[in-house]
């Protein structure tokens, strides 16, 4: 499924976010950056020990915040890791966090002069935050983005599932993208 928000393209496919031939994938990072499991461990596998090495020397990232290092093996050139918040019962500072995850990914991949990235579902896998919920937040934030920064010309939202997929693409049906 695509869309066009203004001279951008937002894009949802069913895939593996290490696959994308964009210039920058997002990694959904714990704190250490470090690697850990899901779609963070296998950014770092696809991307080799160099990436781990780099994360090293960053110092961990806070909830909410993003930073970006060399994409390594990976076909991508850059990975833009954000730490999205441990979902513990729907409310204002979560959904905040969230939409402030994606939002900095967003103005990394612009300072850096990126103008392709791919985002995985942040937070959906074990931090617990549901779909429905999550997939709203991550639309919105990032239409929002698209609509005051055109010179990044493609967003795709790489979804791991068919169930992710379709959450992604009832949110898109339901969230006006206009605000």
């Amino acid at each position: 499924m695509e869309l066009t928000i203004g001279s951008s393209v937002l894009e949802l496919v069913q895939g593996d976010v290490t696959q994308q031939d964009t210039e920058a994938i997002v990694n959904a990072a714990n704190r250490s950056l470090l690697g850990g499991g899901g779609v963070d461990g296998a950014i770092h596998r696809a991307a080799g020990p160099e990436l781990l090495a780099e994360c090293r020397t960053l110092g961990g990232c806070e909830t909410g915040n993003a930073v970006i290092t060399r994409g390594y093996r990976l076909k991508a050139e850059y990975v833009i890791h954000t730490v999205g918040p441990v979902y513990r019962g729907s409310n204002p500072r979560t959904e905040r966090l969230l939409e402030s995850a994606y939002k900095r990914s967003m103005e990394v991949a612009r300072a850096k002069g990126i103008r392709s990235v791919a985002f995985p579902s942040i937070s959906t896998g074990v931090y617990g935050y549901p779909l429905k919920e999550a997939a709203p937040v991550a639309l919105r934030t990032v239409a929002k983005f698209l609509r005051e920064h055109p010179e990044i010309e493609r967003v795709c939202f790489v979804l791991r599932s068919e169930r992710a997929l379709r959450a992604f693409e009832e949110a898109l049906g339901k969230v006006d993208l206009a605000e």
